[in-house]
């Protein structure tokens, strides 16, 4: 059992994965910390926290884990922040979307008797806040876990343990080589969604609006253009050099697309529209099979 385990940032991310702790008897006091105090008394009031308070270094002086489940983009001030009050031996890990930038920051803030592990939880929706958490988030869902040469082995050994008992399917690899496949199947799918909704409300007049005539489709494909813009900000600026080249990469699909229909080629379109479905019905069967 974590014997206090301080969580900077009470969101979805973090206050699920303190409901799944807390139903699993893996965790004994969980404090919550970050700016918004109404925030902070909802989580405490959903049992989410046990406590909470906005000053961060108060939060972590006494915690065994802390646990960031804050914006990239805040990274490198929470981590100076607490710093000086982090106890010998305490375990530090995080929750973001890019591996190298939480590496790097770690490298640069935390001081040396602190152990940082770094580790992403491949679960979430498009609603934030305390009342989104649930404790079955990151039920039979993937976490990443990115060890490099300086990760505390002990310490490695007990973030896994935190996310195996969340009831995560935890596998380790790279920084690197996490940060460019979560650029394909991640990073990119936002960036698509959001330039989707533009693409289409930026063709709205004083007469027209098409968003108005959207059904399912629409509705399924953006359903994460709803998610926080700032953390989406911040995820896709740690990872700008994977995702210049995955938008190459979805350009140069859509340039297909185009070049066939200006050539109205039947025949290309169809290979085109195949070769996507059949990827994704194998990727779908694969999910199945590994889910009985």
């Amino acid at each position: 059992m974590i014997q206090t385990l301080a969580i900077i940032g009470v969101g979805l991310i973090g206050g699920s994965l303190a409901l799944a702790l807390k139903e699993k008897g893996a965790v004994g006091k969980v404090i919550g910390a970050g700016r918004n105090e109404g925030n902070l008394k909802l989580a405490q009031s959903l049992g989410i926290v046990d406590s909470w308070t906005t000053s961060l270094t108060d939060a972590v002086k006494d915690a065994d884990v802390v646990l960031l489940a804050v914006p990239m983009g805040a990274y490198a001030h929470v981590m100076q922040t607490i710093a000086p009050a982090l106890k010998a031996g305490v375990i530090v890990t995080d929750a973001g979307s890019t591996k190298r930038h939480a590496l790097a920051a770690a490298a640069k803030y935390l001081p040396s008797h602190a152990h940082f592990v770094a580790a992403h939880p491949l679960a979430g929706t498009e609603k934030s806040g305390a009342d989104a958490a649930f404790s079955t988030l990151y039920q039979d869902h993937l976490c990443i876990i990115t060890p490099n040469d300086s990760t505390h082995e002990q310490a490695l050994t007990v973030v896994k343990h935190i996310w195996e008992s969340a009831g995560a399917n935890v596998l380790t690899m790279p920084a690197d080589e996490h940060d460019k496949l979560l650029g394909a199947v991640s990073h990119l799918p936002h960036l698509a969604a959001f330039a989707l909704v533009n693409a289409v409300n930026k063709q709205k007049t004083d007469n027209f609006d098409p968003m108005a005539y959207a059904a399912g489709g629409f509705k399924d494909f953006t359903r994460i253009a709803s998610s926080s813009p700032e953390m989406w900000r911040d995820i896709t600026l740690a990872n700008r050099d994977a995702l210049e080249q995955q938008i190459d990469i979805l350009m140069d699909e859509l340039q297909n697309i185009r070049v066939a229909l200006q050539a109205s080629d039947k025949k290309s379109l169809t290979a085109l529209f195949s070769s996507a479905k059949d990827a994704r019905d194998d990727w779908l069967a694969k999910r199945e099979k590994e889910n009985t």
